[in-house]
């Protein structure tokens, strides 16, 4: 079964951490969608189960709930959760941070086959779709996003593991004046493509374990990016990249390295058709200029979805050595 994610971003576990290497001054322009998983030691309630989830739901248990400990051991897992149900006596009081509030309920676990359940789905971290800008065919190190994955509390994730997995994209939600669009998809297969390593304002940075295939560009230095035509590689239907028309309005300091370094404009109507715009999902899709890889897209402008930012491709690769 497909596991469905929204394209803005959260997931964790033990310490996995990847030196990333230097890299070429040739990189693979990808524009390939991807499921992102990134583990922060949090797990919270993501669904109820139709069958199992009753006394969750009578218990007080809400979507979202961040589940803190179970009977005063903390929680940092979905086996930690497994342990505590085990080791109970019938019944369990869970402590859950719901927005700042932390609230302590009791509950009984339903008892299967597999042993008591809380009778709900748990998210483990931040998921979401983002799409790969660049893949070094030489140390199989690559960058994307251009922006960094954020928590509800808009801080940047504290990644402990992470993993891309392989993608799809199902349907799209388009860009409109003040509701930002949408990329909607779905992971293909449990094998993940790379482990991710970083999680950086700039991207976020990984190690494939399946190489993309591609044709290699030269990097641009920023002293070579103009005002003018360019292209961006995108996946917005299915797993196709296709290549878009568009415009870099403005060029603005490598200082801003917050992913605002171009103001891109699309042109592309085939895009514009089927998108309205750069939507949610977008991030990370590579800009083309003059035969040379110069950024990557990361923001939308909210009341103009044609409209959005860029970041400079020496300021990714930067924040991945």
């Amino acid at each position: 079964m497909k596991k469905l994610f929204r394209s803005a971003l959260a997931l964790t576990l033990c310490v996995y951490m990847l030196a990333v290497e230097v890299f070429a001054a040739n990189l693979i322009p990808v524009g390939r969608v991807i499921g992102l998983e990134l583990r922060d030691g949090s797990v919270s309630v993501a669904a109820f189960d139709e069958t199992l989830g009753a006394c969750a739901k009578a218990a007080g248990l809400q979507i979202g709930d961040r589940i803190v400990d179970i009977d005063g051991t903390a929680v940092r897992c979905a086996e930690d959760v497994r342990s505590a149900l085990a080791r109970s006596d019938g019944r369990v009081e869970i402590t859950v941070l719901r927005g700042e509030q932390k609230q302590a309920l009791r509950m009984n676990p339903q008892i299967t086959a597999d042993g008591p359940r809380l009778g709900v789905s748990l998210r483990q971290g931040i998921t979401g779709l983002g799409t790969v800008t660049w893949y070094d065919p030489a140390t199989g190190c690559f960058g994307a996003l251009g922006h960094g994955v954020s928590n509800n509390r808009g801080q940047l994730v504290a990644m402990t593991e992470g993993r891309a997995y392989g993608a799809t994209v199902l349907s799209v939600k388009r860009g409109a004046c003040g509701e930002p669009g949408q990329l909607r998809g779905g992971v293909e297969g449990d094998n993940p493509l790379g482990v991710l390593s970083k999680n950086t304002q700039q991207g976020i940075f990984g190690k494939a374990h399946t190489p993309w295939e591609g044709t290699t560009l030269p990097t641009a230095k920023i002293s070579e990016i103009h005002e003018g035509k360019a292209t961006i590689l995108s996946t917005v239907e299915g797993n196709e990249v296709r290549e878009y028309s568009v415009e870099i309005l403005k060029i603005y300091p490598k200082s801003k390295c917050e992913g605002r370094n171009l103001l891109l404009h699309v042109t592309d109507q085939s895009l514009l058709e089927a998108t309205g715009g750069i939507v949610q999902g977008m991030s990370g899709s590579p800009i083309i200029q003059d035969g040379k890889l110069v950024g990557a897209v990361t923001h939308v402008l909210v009341n103009d979805p044609t409209t959005g930012y860029g970041i400079f491709i020496e300021n990714m690769l930067d924040a991945a050595a």
